[in-house]
């Protein structure tokens, strides 16, 4: 999932949009025009031109196909859709198609603000979708939003310092080992040069969703459905690999830890840094981005004994509990998730669609770009492991972002992150599973 930082002014402005828009639909009744005809809301959180422009082009083919059910785009941000839906779900007046991510959907859901799709979704959406990819969107047994976007991390290499290095190049079917990977980050290090730089400003989701190649899960859910933090041998591969490399072997650019991944590339297209850990669709601004003749290649991420395994929180359709159409709503979901339509959305987001037609097409398939390794990757994917865990954004804030940033630093050692994260975080949790 693909989030970025939006400035207040234009935070504000799309939220007033939003519920301007919302509140002047439908005169002849919610959602139904004078004439009869159906109008339904959806809230698009598409933000680059490329896949605004698809996304709105989209909404244009279904209208003029159908006249007596008219879909209007609104313009919704990544910055604040959480409290914006909110407010329009408590208000009466939320989008009837709204467009999120998983890992945001539990509180909704819960909190009934969203309708279960499971008598509603076709039978071709609901096969052409992996099961393990509906669990991100899956709670007590009810299915709340479409998964349709997903973005695994991959490793965005200069092939100039790989060739000169000869590191053994890693590819989907023989990946690096997380030793390996660290030998040859040791490798690709010079005066001059890195062998990595981990950007973890934010480091809670990427610990935890690489960590899944290794058999961390560190949140474990009863039988009395309560989870408890357990902090295991599998758990500690990843990020004890990181802090080898920025502590003891020097091979990771110890101020990147502070920053945010599109912070890292000027240096990468400088040369300071030989490979850096990104989402999929970063690609796309190393594209618009790199010095004319920079060379790059996509690499997989380590593979530990659960293979190539990571955690991912796909981006979701989703229809409102008190949409007074919402059969209508999911017909245009189907439509707009089509396979060849599913194409379209992830070429404009630089992402990996879930459904399994889409991720066969040739289109997603070619070497350019690094599109064969990511969809090559697509079966290891996972729901993200805390996503439907209650109280997990306050352990992230409170607990584990800062236990980690000192961690990778080197200013704690492993006893004491393992303390923190699961003594203080199991405080934390208990208070909402009393």
């Amino acid at each position: 999932m693909r989030r970025r930082r939006l400035p207040a002014l234009a935070t504000a402005v799309t939220t007033a949009l939003a519920l301007l828009l919302a509140g002047c639909s439908g005169e002849g009744g919610r959602g139904t025009d004078t004439d009869g005809t159906i109008r339904l809301r959806f809230q698009s959180l598409a933000w680059q031109k490329e896949s605004v422009d698809i996304n709105k082009r989209l909404v244009r083919e279904w209208n003029a196909a159908h006249p007596d059910i008219q879909v209007d785009y609104v313009q919704g941000s990544w910055d604040n859709v959480h409290d914006q839906l909110l407010t329009s779900f408590e208000g009466g007046e939320a989008p009837d198609i709204i467009h999120d991510a998983s890992d945001d959907l539990a509180d909704f859901a819960y909190g009934g603000y969203l309708a279960d799709l499971r008598d509603l979704l076709p039978d071709r959406l609901a096969r052409d979708i992996p099961r393990r990819s509906w669990a991100s969107t899956t709670f007590d047994g009810g299915v709340y939003g479409v998964p349709f976007l997903q973005e695994p991390r991959v490793l965005i290499a200069n092939t100039a310092l790989l060739a000169s290095s000869g590191v053994r190049i890693p590819t989907p079917g023989k990946p690096w080992s997380w030793s390996e990977f660290r030998q040859a980050t040791a490798k690709l290090t010079t005066k001059a040069t890195h062998g990595i730089a981990w950007p973890l400003k934010e480091p809670v989701s990427v610990t935890l969703n690489l960590g899944l190649s290794s058999g961390g899960r560190l949140f474990h859910r009863g039988a009395d459905g309560k989870v408890a933090i357990r902090f295991g041998e599998g758990d500690g591969v990843m990020p004890g690999t990181v802090r080898d490399q920025v502590v003891s072997d020097g091979s990771a650019a110890r101020p990147a830890l502070g920053m945010g991944g599109s912070d890292t590339l000027p240096g990468f297209f400088g040369g300071r840094y030989a490979m850096v850990p990104l989402g999929f669709s970063y690609r796309q601004q190393v594209v618009e981005q790199a010095p004319e003749g920079f060379g790059w290649t996509v690499l997989p991420t380590p593979a530990g004994d659960d293979g190539l395994a990571q955690g991912v929180s796909p981006q979701t359709l989703s229809v409102a509990e008190d949409s007074p159409h919402r059969e209508e709503a999911v017909r245009f979901i189907d439509f707009l998730l089509r396979p060849a339509n599913m194409v379209r959305l992830a070429e404009g987001d630089w992402m990996l669609p879930t459904g399994t037609e889409a991720l066969a097409d040739p289109a997603l398939r070619t070497e350019k770009n690094g599109w064969a390794t990511g969809t090559a990757l697509a079966r290891a994917l996972r729901p993200a492991p805390a996503q439907s865990v209650r109280g997990y954004p306050e352990w992230k804030d409170k607990v584990a972002t800062p236990a980690l940033q000192e961690y990778y630093s080197g200013a704690i050692g492993t006893g004491e992150l393992k303390k923190r994260l699961v003594e203080d975080g199991n405080r934390v949790l208990a208070r909402y599973q009393r």
